[in-house]
């Protein structure tokens, strides 16, 4: 420390011990709660991380807890689709209010924001960051027990301004078991070790299908491969997502909210377990 030290460090420039790590946290909306919030990422595309998180999150709704969802996929936004939902967002001077789920969730994704769901967002990464930043600091999220965000596939702009700006508790990563998956989880792993973000589970999508006839389990693509990288990399907890038509046909009906989710089980008992994060 200085000799004549104000502890004022955004005045000072030099690099003693004593000098306040800078924080990018930013602060939500002042008519927001948000008691915790969990990233869903995945290392790349089309393994079904908005799935995902449509389960997880109905799955902490039927638990008797208020959970809200921002799809920070502001190019491919598919959460509102899932869960039924097609009215528009509104919102005044004050902020931009959420709209809900058949069951009361709170969520906001682009296409809850366009007059057509079909038109293209054709944006630069610096305005898209800016938008999921917008979801964070100008919706009013009300009394949320936990606020899942569904993040874009891969380590860019949205997935590091979300690490940097939003009090993340942990993330869940979801990957399918084809041979690539230990270097996508390895990216994902890493990313959320760099900024300093617990990983609370991997989810293993598409891991197996039930034989309707004997029950037995085929894996269709490929062993399993989720205990081994968790456990390699100290991943608490595993979910083995089944390959299930049902699934499919309540996302594509918009009744997601139906699926009992109940394969995500221990995955959400760490995320109850996660210490909460808070701006300073």
């Amino acid at each position: 420390m200085a000799e004549n030290c104000t502890h004022d460090c955004s005045s000072c420039s030099s690099n003693c011990s004593s000098r306040k790590k800078e924080s990018f946290l930013k602060q939500p909306h002042k008519d927001s709660s948000i008691k915790k919030v969990i990233g869903v990422v995945s290392g790349k595309g089309g393994v079904g991380k908005s799935l995902t998180t449509s389960l997880l999150a109905s799955f902490a709704q039927k638990q008797g807890l208020s959970v809200g969802i921002m799809d920070a996929d502001i190019t491919g936004p598919s959460i509102p689709h899932m869960f039924g939902v097609n009215e528009r967002a509104t919102g005044d001077e004050n902020g931009i209010n959420t709209v809900l789920s058949p069951s009361g969730m709170q969520m906001m994704s682009m296409n809850l924001l366009l007059d057509d769901a079909t038109s293209p967002v054709i944006w630069r990464g610096m305005v898209i960051s800016g938008t999921v930043m917008q979801f964070w600091t100008d919706v009013i999220w009300k009394d949320l027990d936990l606020l899942f965000i569904d993040m874009p596939p891969g380590t860019g702009d949205v997935p590091l301004t979300v690490f940097q700006s939003i009090p993340i508790a942990g993330v869940v990563i979801v990957t399918t078991p084809q041979d690539l998956v230990k270097m996508v989880v390895e990216k994902a792993v890493n990313m959320a070790n760099i900024m300093n973000v617990p990983v609370l589970g991997l989810v293993e999508n598409m891991s197996y299908l039930t034989c309707p006839d004997c029950g037995k389990q085929i894996e269709v693509f490929g062993y399993s491969k989720a205990k081994a990288i968790a456990a390699e990399y100290g991943i608490p907890a595993v979910a083995r997502m089944p390959l299930d038509a049902r699934i499919s046909t309540l996302a594509d009906e918009g009744r997601i909210e139906d699926y009992d989710g109940e394969a995500l089980k221990e995955i959400f008992e760490q995320i109850q377990k996660a210490e909460n994060k808070k701006v300073e």
